[in-house]
């Protein structure tokens, strides 16, 4: 058993230490803050349990003995406990009191230092704390009125120190320490930058001066970095294409990490909205097994998606299951599913649509030739009509199904308030209307394809940008040109 301080860093989940998300991982209860980032607790296991004891400014607090005791009752239980906690658990966030209660308990304890929002945020909004001719130092000073923080420093010695002054958990005492720093020597017009939320999505940089800052509009979280540094701007994270604009994912949970991760690197925050949920074929998977078996009697094999290649390849043994039968792959994306299994796609449309497979498709052999197309369990019969057309015989198989999943208010009362929304198929558009109705729909609508945007237009929805490219990347740059 052990207790982990784990700094969960300003925000920004990527800013996460590695050592961080191993502990995560093995968590069997996360007992959370306020600033911690939410998308950071998926990292636990499922079944771990999740205790929130944030803290609100002016608002209910869970008191700190309170959470003193919570640690020392479920480390003496015998579990493995995350404290995940803002930043880093050492630097103004009562991890030394909490390690302090776990030692006189007889707790193990071990502290997972986080990436600081004092060094951070600063770095986010483009403020460097030191910089060659004007801050060879910088001093990080709370501004929280408890007895020996604010209210016991000396501004006025410090205003003497020289070097950049960063104040952390001051917004409400800044009238106070702007005139105790101008009592202490500083000029009126040294600028100031305060950052609310930094490294997040919703980061907001406010500049002015110490003169300033008492009327500046401010609100918490944030950093104020005090100081000639604070005059620079060299903003790279709010100029980001996506930068505070928020997007409605809709695929399956299964599969939505990977455009989420790509929105965010582009500075968009992320409603996770899965709409439709991956489930077993209606005959429990029985037809597709015995299609398994018999995969070397095919010429061919074609995967419409990624879904049916994780639920069919797992049933062979290995690639020479294959035998002499070739395999087609709709697009990129299902093409790389085959390859995470070290197969490489004999055919690949140019256009990643059915009717784009069947005009490069090859005609059969002389007597005709069998095709196994494992798919969706409601899907269109363009491919295999076409193939059958066109002289092949083709086996369809149910690999999955796919059916409405279900959503908390709240995030359906989230998504109503994005920017936009990305549909990837035809079944996210009629997932969306199911799960969350017309209402919630976005004021921009952004389509993976032909085929989805067809979908919901003829469900009266109006699509603002369709993907040139029919993936990912396609649709991440037409999302951006329809927002720009």
């Amino acid at each position: 058993m052990t207790v982990y301080l784990v700094g969960a860093g300003p925000g920004d989940p990527g800013l996460l230490t590695v050592r961080g998300a191993e502990v995560l991982a093995a968590a069997d209860v996360v007992v959370y803050d306020r600033l911690s980032v939410a998308s950071l607790l998926e990292l636990a296991p499922a079944g771990a349990e999740r205790i929130s004891v944030g803290k609100t400014p002016r608002g209910p607090s869970f008191p700190q003995s309170d959470i003193n005791a919570l640690l020392v009752d479920k480390g003496r239980a015998g579990l493995e406990v995350v404290r995940l906690k803002g930043g880093d658990p050492f630097v103004f966030a009562r991890g030394a009191e909490e390690a302090e209660a776990l030692g006189a308990a007889g707790v193990p304890f071990e502290v997972v230092p986080g990436v600081t929002s004092a060094a951070a945020v600063p770095a986010y909004a483009g403020v460097p704390l030191t910089a060659r001719g004007r801050a060879t130092s910088f001093t990080v000073v709370t501004g929280h009125q408890e007895p020996g923080a604010a209210s016991e420093t000396d501004w006025e010695a410090l205003a003497g120190v020289g070097g950049t002054i960063v104040v952390v958990m001051g917004v409400a005492t800044r009238a106070a320490v702007a005139r105790r720093l101008l009592a202490g020597g500083l000029a009126p017009e040294t600028p100031v930058a305060s950052v609310q939320w930094g490294t997040r999505p919703d980061q907001r940089t406010v500049r002015t001066t110490l003169q300033g800052l008492a009327s500046a509009e401010i609100d918490p979280p944030a950093v104020i970095v005090i100081g000639e540094v604070a005059e620079l701007d060299l903003a790279w994270y709010e100029r980001r294409p996506l930068f505070g604009r928020t997007v409605v994912v809709t695929r399956p949970a299964s599969s939505r990490g990977a455009l989420s991760a790509r929105l965010q690197r582009l500075g968009a925050a992320t409603v996770e909205l899965p709409v439709v949920e991956v489930a077993d074929p209606a005959d429990g998977g029985a037809a597709l097994r015995a299609a398994a078996g018999s995969v070397a009697s095919y010429d061919w094999v074609v995967f419409t998606s990624a879904n049916a290649v994780t639920r069919f390849l797992p049933l062979l043994r290995d690639a020479r299951s294959f035998g002499t039968a070739r395999v087609a792959a709709i697009g990129p994306g299902t093409a790389a599913a085959l390859a995470e299994h070290r197969l490489v796609a004999d055919l690949v449309p140019e256009r990643f649509v059915a009717e784009s497979l069947l005009a490069t498709f090859p005609s059969p052999p002389p007597g005709g030739g069998r095709v196994l197309l494992p798919r969706a369990a409601v899907a269109r019969e363009v491919l295999p009509e076409g193939l059958r057309a066109a002289g092949w015989h083709v086996d369809v198989v149910e690999a999955y199904r796919t059916r409405p999943a279900t959503a908390a208010p709240a995030v359906i009362e989230a998504a109503g308030t994005a920017d936009a929304v990305t549909f990837t198929s035809a079944s996210t558009v009629t997932g969306f209307l199911e799960v969350a109705g017309r209402r919630a729909l976005p004021p921009v609508v952004v389509c993976i394809g032909p085929v989805t945007a067809a979908t919901a237009r003829r469900h009266g929805i109006t699509v603002d940008a369709e993907a040139a490219v029919h993936t990912l990347d396609g649709l991440i740059d037409a999302l951006v040109a329809a927002l720009g």
